[in-house]
């Protein structure tokens, strides 16, 4: 499976219908949320009058195929969609309905535990002036026209592509390519279509079989490649925000001068800032293509000549944290660097290592395996105590990572955890990420306490409760100090 990304250059017309559809997902995705929400907070309100069991209003299912049933049920009553509804693809007002059975998905894996990541939150409405701009296509009319400069999409017609199609359509032509579906997306200030393609190509081999390499990612240098023969290399870091951070806070300034949107008093931007905010978020978005066309450029070269690729596990997130290195790390991606690393290791069949976060690449002598106690951020160059080796704390780092190539056992892809093999731990470490504080130890002052203190003029009980796939609890939480009948409820 393959996406084949392209931008297009549609007419006035074109536009209109593009953001027709995309309107029509959203406001589909919020139907599903308030219509499947709207049972939940019937059964709350039915609780605090003493009904319960089979009194209460039953659950209303999230399935696609339950919420497409109720739409198209609804859409020729609901005076909201009997006016305009037939104006769109049918596919549009289905991606509004996948997208919530989707999120009402992850809710309820993340509640039982079933979902990995940060935990999941309730569904919630989409914003009209914040939503993305997002539709894709199933069925219908799908294809690329011979002349390889325009794309046909249901209901959409005939639209022209602001490049050429020729990468994507001279496998059609050869049999090796099977369009399966398409995403029209607004995003930076241009309409992209992406066309999810069943791809049959074989397998791309690397320049250096039997190579490896360990990056090391930084902010003075963006990279630096360790690799099996001995050789070093630095690659620069563009810093593209960095070098347009003068003119783009010369335009922010215009910007402020401007009258702009006021949504608490209604008032609209004038002309003048609309002009001055357009030409501001061109700069931004000529900044982010040049990020990704350089970190593109510089994935791409690494999996072309290696066979195995040793990064680091970064807690990017919480080096975000440092507001004096935010912006720059911010700039430099990271998390895309690895990412892209990842799945172009797969075209090749190549393996990605990524080694444990807690792994001290660069506190680690890489002659002698010394462990340095302390290295603080600034100091650049890394002396080992044990042995004569000083040299930069980048190099350094690379080397370790380069020399975890050879001590991993590589299954599958080679990527650590749910990817496949991880990277062992040579020190030992055990280490974990801790996520929240240690409660108070009760008449110590101190934390960490394994008797926490008790909570007292509350008491906590469980009313109702759906089914286990619903995921779904109702907490009533009584007060003391309160007259009778005034609990709160809380969902």
């Amino acid at each position: 499976m393959q996406a084949y990304r392209f931008a297009l250059d549609p007419n006035a017309g074109h536009e209109a219908s593009l953001r027709s559809h995309c309107g029509a997902a959203r406001t589909a995705y919020n139907w599903a949320i308030g219509w499947v929400t709207a049972s939940w907070r019937q059964r709350c309100a039915e609780q605090t009058y003493g009904l319960s069991g089979e009194e209460l209003t039953p659950w209303r299912p999230w399935s696609l195929p339950e919420l497409r049933k109720a739409f198209n049920e609804a859409k020729k009553s609901d005076p909201r969609f009997s006016a305009w509804w037939q104006e769109n693809s049918k596919e549009a007002y289905s991606t509004g309905l996948a997208g919530a059975t989707a999120a009402f998905d992850n809710y309820t894996k993340s509640k039982q535990g079933k979902r990995k990541g940060r935990r999941v939150g309730r569904p919630r409405y989409k914003a009209k002036r914040k939503a993305p701009l997002s539709c894709r296509f199933t069925t219908g009319t799908i294809r690329l026209e011979p002349d390889r400069r325009h794309v046909t999409l249901p209901r959409l017609g005939t639209i022209r592509t602001h490049e050429s199609t020729r990468k994507l359509h001279r496998r059609i032509e050869a049999g090796t390519a099977r369009i399966l579906s398409a995403t029209v997306r607004h995003e930076r200030g241009r309409w992209l279509v992406s066309f999810q393609v069943e791809v049959q190509r074989d397998l791309q081999r690397v320049a250096r079989p039997g190579s490896a390499v360990g990056i090391d990612l930084g902010v003075k240098h963006l990279a630096v490649l360790a690799d099996s023969s001995g050789e070093i290399r630095h690659v620069p870091n563009p810093q593209h925000h960095e070098t347009a951070l003068k003119k783009l806070r010369k335009l922010s300034r215009r910007v402020s001068r401007r009258r702009g949107r006021d949504r608490r008093t209604g008032q609209k931007p004038s002309n003048r800032w609309l002009k001055a905010n357009a030409e501001r978020n061109r700069v931004q978005h000529r900044v982010a293509n040049l990020r990704e066309n350089a970190l593109h450029q510089l994935t791409t070269s690494v999996r072309a000549e290696y066979a195995v690729v040793v990064v680091e596990d970064l807690n990017v997130a919480g080096m975000l944290r440092n507001r004096r290195l935010s912006r720059r790390i911010a700039d430099a991606g990271f998390g895309e660097i690895r990412r892209q690393l990842t799945y172009k290791g797969r075209l090749h069949a190549c393996p990605t290592i990524v080694a444990d976060r807690w792994f001290a690449s660069s506190k680690t002598c890489s002659g002698c395996g010394a462990v340095k106690a302390k290295l603080p951020l600034h100091v650049r160059v890394f002396d080992c105590d044990a042995c004569p080796i000083v040299l930069d704390r980048d190099e350094n780092a690379a080397r370790n990572l380069l020399a975890l190539a050879a001590n991993t056992a590589v299954t599958g892809t080679g990527v650590a955890g749910d990817l496949g093999a991880k990277a062992p731990k040579p020190r030992g470490a055990d280490h974990k990420t801790r996520t929240t504080r240690p409660g108070h130890q009760a008449g110590t002052g101190r934390t960490g306490g394994a008797n926490p203190p008790q909570q007292r003029g509350k008491e906590t009980r469980t009313v109702d409760r759906p089914p286990a796939s619903r995921g779904w609890d109702v907490t009533v939480t009584d007060l003391s100090g309160r007259k009778a009948g005034d609990a709160d409820t809380r969902l």
